[in-house]
């Protein structure tokens, strides 16, 4: 099946034959449902913190930092913003040459509330002769989207999220990605240091670069911290083969196979290379003016403090399990630990204290992660959930609608009516008792990827995606779930969620 050309193409990916044929084996037989116990809600899976925790909790965190640990804001940033501008490509293919749809009444009658209008004031007067208000004035409003999407404006039908104009200040708009540099310094700075690293495609990379030299010394001055900038981008060694409805590799116009980008499950990679004691991962788009910042540092701290004291926790059994068998008091002990910490829920009752001891060393010993989880408003995306591991233990997860069978009545009511929402609001700790770095990719859960339909020049194909970065991928991860306000969620995921009062 496969040819000299496509074992070339493959190696000069970095990815085995091996692997291409078991991701084409994973197109035949599909991916196994998960097992659900239940939605984590307050009353089983969900932490819910009082006024004078979450106080505690800030505390511990900046003792914490204030002890030099190396601290990392990891941004997952290479996402085109093509799917922001969906409505308004329509709009320019549209038979009709006014705003119609209330989307597109919405977006010119509030066209100068965007954070990008002035610069879209000023393309249009170098490329048209005329303002975005005259413009409107003589109807011709196609005029002013095209100047905003292609490259002889603004561009920002293809340039990435982070490089939008988002919100306004007096000494000018501001991006997503300088936002995060901004927050970086609010919450993440240790030693007078902000070390935040952005995933970007290969493209705009020097868009990110060119961003970074013009705005980091800017903010460093402001907040009086140093930056470490790094950047990253998704490994060609886990892209994904595309497959035929048959299940055959599915191959370009000049019969070379052709490959897909993973997903964001394939970050695992990135993050595994990072050097950090603890990792804040939080998506691009999820940002707020400086006026409304207060809440999310808050709570990032909160959920920071979370994790630093369960870890100190962790590392203190771990390091008793090591010495020899603890009393068979102190296993109960450390049991009940995992258990009330973590959800980990075994059926231990068998086991001697030897085994009970190998048992809770090895689920201690792995990375661990506090997820913000806000109520649940109908957003599109996953949720948190209880479900059963392979060994019959259970423990919490964040799982996607792909990954449960909408044919289980049962299944399908918990993910409906679920009382939360993940917003891809972690802190991680990624070393071990002894500060070593763990190696993640062992703690991915390789079965839980997903198929999807696409196509290519009219031909339908078969996409495989790998375990999503905060779903399988951090699967075998000891996770808690924290409630955190909605305020610390405003996602934008089209223009005109630029408009809500969180980004005015």
């Amino acid at each position: 099946m496969l040819s000299q050309n496509d074992l070339k193409q493959i190696a000069q990916k970095g990815i085995t034959e091996e692997q291409i044929n078991a991701q084409l084996n994973e197109f035949k037989s599909g991916f196994p449902f998960l097992k659900l116990k239940a939605a984590a809600s307050i009353e089983d899976g969900i932490v819910a913190t009082s006024d004078a925790d979450k106080a505690a909790y800030i505390k511990a965190w900046n003792d914490y930092k204030a002890k030099g640990h190396r601290i990392v804001k990891f941004v997952p940033a290479s996402g085109a913003a093509s799917r922001m501008f969906k409505d308004m490509f329509a709009f320019l293919d549209a038979d009709y040459q006014v705003p119609t749809t209330p989307f597109e009444k919405n977006f010119f009658d509030n066209i100068q509330q965007f954070a990008f209008y002035d610069a879209l004031d000023a393309v249009c007067r170098k490329n048209e002769g005329k303002s975005v208000k005259y413009l409107i004035q003589e109807g011709d409003y196609k005029a002013v989207v095209a100047n905003m999407l292609f490259e002889k404006g603004l561009n920002y039908g293809q340039l990435p999220k982070g490089m939008l104009l988002f919100h306004k200040y007096p000494d000018g708009a501001r991006t997503p990605m300088e936002e995060h540099l901004v927050e970086g310094a609010l919450y993440g700075a240790s030693n007078g240091q902000a070390i935040v690293h952005f995933t970007v495609s290969h493209e705009h990379m020097p868009l990110f670069q060119k961003k970074v030299a013009a705005k980091a010394d800017l903010y460093a001055k402001k907040y009086g911290v140093s930056y470490d900038i790094s950047f990253s981008e998704q490994k060609p060694s886990t892209d994904t083969i595309a497959a035929n409805p048959d299940n055959t590799p599915f191959r370009n116009e000049d019969g070379s196979l052709l490959f897909r980008p993973g997903g964001h499950g394939a970050l695992i990679e990135n993050l595994n290379e990072i050097d950090a004691d603890i990792i804040f991962i939080k998506n691009i788009d999820n940002v707020v003016p400086d006026r409304l910042k207060a809440e999310t540092v808050d709570y990032k701290q909160v959920i920071a403090g979370v994790l630093v004291n369960l870890q100190k926790l962790a590392f203190g059994y771990l390091n008793e399990l090591e010495k020899e068998t603890p009393s068979h008091e102190k296993l109960r002990e450390i049991q009940h630990f995992v258990e009330h910490a973590f959800c980990r829920r075994p059926d231990i009752a068998s086991l001697s204290d030897a085994e009970l001891a190998e048992y809770l060393k090895k689920k201690l010993n792995r990375p661990m992660r506090v997820c913000g989880v806000v109520k649940n408003v109908g957003e599109p995306g996953g949720g948190p959930f209880l479900t059963y591991n392979q060994d019959g233990t259970i423990s919490l997860q964040i799982l996607e609608s792909s990954q449960i069978d909408k044919n289980n009545k049962e299944y399908m009511e918990m993910f409906t009516h679920g009382t939360h929402f993940n917003p891809v609001d972690l802190v991680c700790a990624v070393k071990d008792y002894k500060g070593q770095p763990f190696d993640l990719p062992k703690f991915v859960d390789r079965s839980t990827g997903f198929i999807s339909s696409k196509s290519k020049n009219g031909k339908e194909l078969k996409a495989l995606e790998l375990p999503g970065l905060w779903n399988g991928a951090m699967s075998d991860w000891n996770t808690v779930f924290v409630e955190v306000p909605l305020g610390t969620f405003n996602p934008v995921k089209t223009v005109n969620d630029l408009l809500r009062p969180q980004h005015q």
